[in-house]
């Protein structure tokens, strides 16, 4: 907190430093640079945010699942650099949030048993082997508690919060399995792995369209949710971040999961139905992914940035680790081409932006959120928002692993 305290004081300072000099975060001024987009967008970022804690929009600290997210790429970005800017950017952010007994601060509560909450978690594992502070080895303890204790449904899957009770959102795969799988590897919990199992297929059975190979948003068990359908108990449209979401738990659950676990070939099977379905409703023209996925034609509906860059991001990592076929990169390529041309844009200052993101979506809560065709093309759309931002990054990364380094056309 004192760290915090320290540097919210030259906030200001900072960033006028950083509009008026080349001082810290360099200007892009040629946007036309050869540097790959996820070191584009990464100085953007901590440009827009000189404060790591600043991501999402936020107007003080918040233990938060798109600031790990946005984190888990600048420390990708940080390896393939060694750029100790990159390192000092996401070290603050932690340091901010845990204390000296590795207490988790500011929003977070064990008690409310809030999925979301696992994600961030996931840059501890790198900043306690890197460093061999003690407070993150306490602060990863504390969320692998969590997960001890957390509420399942029946049978046996994490319910999403505890204010959501009974129900599986398929955002929630992606905010603890990866974490999960890598707490069994590093810490030699074998029982992990048959537990992450469950949760993907868990999810991936209940919410599954087997017309369409689509997923819908979130399951209620109990049945009581209005916008639950009283026979399967799914919500009732197919939102394109939530199958991002998903996808890219398949794919980073891979990097974890023992070769000779036999869940590795079940979750590699999901993963390339789940890609097949997703690409039958890939917009041929752009090779983007529309909000709600499959009305595409529908008044309304729009082209989404994260949806694009998870699915594409998913698919190039697949196809990088040998779960998909080569045939599948054209498709990623093609969509990272659609974002590039179609949804990136560049500020008066040369800095790197992306648009079209959906802001927010969920289900219940008060006020209501119905899951409706309308609830979905009407939620905030905005530019840099965290949720696109990061797959963004890691599509990227992906790409120039693949040897494809892509220019806006």
């Amino acid at each position: 907190m004192l760290n915090f305290l320290k540097r919210i004081s030259l906030i200001a300072l900072a960033t006028g430093l950083l509009v008026s000099c080349n001082s810290g975060t360099e200007k892009l001024q040629n946007p036309a640079s050869d540097q790959p987009w996820h070191i584009l967008m990464l100085e953007a970022e901590m440009h827009r945010n000189p404060e790591a804690w600043m991501l999402d929009f936020e107007s003080k600290p918040k233990w938060n699942y798109t600031h790990g997210l946005v984190l888990m790429a600048a420390h990708k970005v940080w390896e393939e650099t060694g750029d100790q800017r990159y390192m000092d950017y996401i070290k603050a952010y932690y340091d901010d949030m845990i204390d000296a007994e590795g207490n988790i601060l500011h929003n977070f509560s064990l008690k409310n048993y809030n999925i979301d909450h696992i994600k961030p978690g996931i840059n501890l594992f790198d900043l306690y082997a890197e460093t061999g502070d003690a407070r993150y080895l306490t602060a990863l303890q504390t969320l692998r508690e969590q997960l001890r204790t957390h509420p399942r449904t029946n049978e046996g899957a994490f319910w999403h919060k505890n204010v959501y009770p009974h129900q599986l959102w398929l955002d929630g795969v992606y905010m603890n399995t990866p974490f999960y799988s890598r707490y069994g590897k590093v810490f030699n919990e074998p029982e992990n792995f048959d537990d992450v199992l469950v949760q993907i297929t868990q999810v991936y059975e209940k919410t599954l369209d087997t017309n369409t190979g689509l997923l819908y948003h979130a399951w209620d068990e109990s049945r009581e949710q209005a916008w639950a359908n009283p026979v399967t108990g799914h919500s009732p449209n197919f939102w394109g971040r939530a199958m991002g979401w998903y996808a890219m738990a398949l794919v980073d659950v891979l990097d974890y999961f023992p070769t000779d676990h036999a869940g590795r070939n079940e979750i590699t099977q999901i993963l390339n139905n789940l890609m097949d379905a997703l690409l039958a409703f890939q917009d041929q023209e752009t090779g983007l992914w529309y909000q709600v996925v499959d009305q595409g034609n529908r008044e309304g509906n729009y082209l989404e940035a994260s949806v694009s860059c998870m699915v594409a991001y998913t698919l190039t990592k697949a196809v990088n680790n040998g779960y998909l076929g080569p045939e599948y990169m054209g498709p990623a390529q093609k969509a990272l081409q659609g974002i590039l041309d179609k949804l990136v844009s560049y500020d008066a200052d040369g800095y790197v932006n992306l648009n079209q993101i959906c802001g927010v979506a969920g289900l219940g809560g008060n006020p209501y959120r119905d899951g409706s065709y309308e609830y979905y093309i009407n939620e905030i759309i905005r530019s840099n928002d965290p949720k696109g931002v990061g797959p963004f990054m890691l599509l990227s990364m992906e790409m120039e692993k693949a040897g494809l380094h892509l220019a806006k056309q």
